[in-house]
């Protein structure tokens, strides 16, 4: 049996105690705890303790140290159930105090993978381009059941997801002006199918785009390619070769007959 002979204030951090014994050998140092478990323990000078009260709380120190570091990781914003397991992991949490950690933020409401979802499809909608797919994918990757995840896309409406995908459209359409105008609308569906939008959205959007390209754009394009694509080959053929690997390109890239024709005679047969 020890006895608690002083308690004194830690001088780097006032709400922490360090708690000093004699085991009758004189007084040493035993160890330290947060303010609210002194209080909760109600230690005072003189208390005697055991072998397994030391332990005991030892052990209630480490869980609130713990809770507190969990309570400091929500601080910042809300986090699922596995983000705040995986974090006490990482800080060496004892496994079964994890559990009742986890318990606890539960009954206190700090911890509901269910608003967790919810707040950050919100937030997805908002600040990001993200689809549907891709922010049940992240919700998933975060530790949130499948169906948790799908029930919280519906704060995801489709008329939302019509508004954000056409106005990524629209932006990339201009951003790729030098391309044919049916490559555009390629890669716009892919990129479009990348950021996790389905299959409806995607077709309501590209029915939205406008259906036939700007001819003078499209020549500019044509252009634009074909000057690259000759560039590319004139070193290596020439004549009917180097035509033929000209249009053959401008053909791949999506751009019509009548204006790979069109450069070809302006500037191919004509150079």
């Amino acid at each position: 049996m020890a006895k608690l002979t002083k308690i004194t204030t830690q001088k780097k951090n006032k709400a922490r105690y360090n708690i000093f014994l004699d085991k009758g050998q004189g007084e040493e140092y035993g160890f330290s705890v947060d303010e609210d478990v002194l209080i909760k323990h109600k230690l005072q000078k003189n208390m005697e303790l055991d072998d397994a009260a030391v332990q005991a709380l030892i052990q209630s120190d480490n869980l609130h140290k713990s809770y507190t570091l969990a309570i400091n990781y929500l601080s910042y914003r809300m986090r699922s159930e596995k983000e705040i397991r995986d974090y006490l992991r990482e800080k060496e949490t004892d496994p079964e105090q994890i559990d009742e950690i986890i318990k606890r933020l539960k009954n206190e409401r700090l911890l509901n993978d269910q608003e967790f979802a919810r707040s950050l499809v919100r937030t997805r909608v908002t600040t990001s381009s993200k689809g549907p797919l891709m922010v049940k994918k992240e919700l998933i990757e975060k530790g949130v059941h499948a169906q948790t995840a799908a029930d919280a896309l519906h704060h995801y409406s489709f008329d939302e997801q019509i508004e954000k995908a056409l106005k990524f459209a629209e932006k990339k359409m201009r951003n790729d002006g030098r391309k044919s105008h049916k490559q555009q609308v390629q890669q716009v569906q892919q990129t479009l199918m990348q950021k996790g939008f389905t299959g409806d959205v995607i077709q309501e959007v590209i029915a939205q785009l406008p259906d036939e390209e700007n001819e003078d754009a499209e020549w500019q394009a044509v252009v634009h390619q074909g000057e690259k694509l000759l560039r590319k080959y004139s070193s290596k053929a020439e004549g009917y070769e180097l035509k033929q690997k000209v249009k053959a390109g401008l053909y791949r890239k999506g751009f019509a007959f009548d204006s790979i024709d069109r450069f070809m005679e302006e500037y191919i047969e004509e150079s």
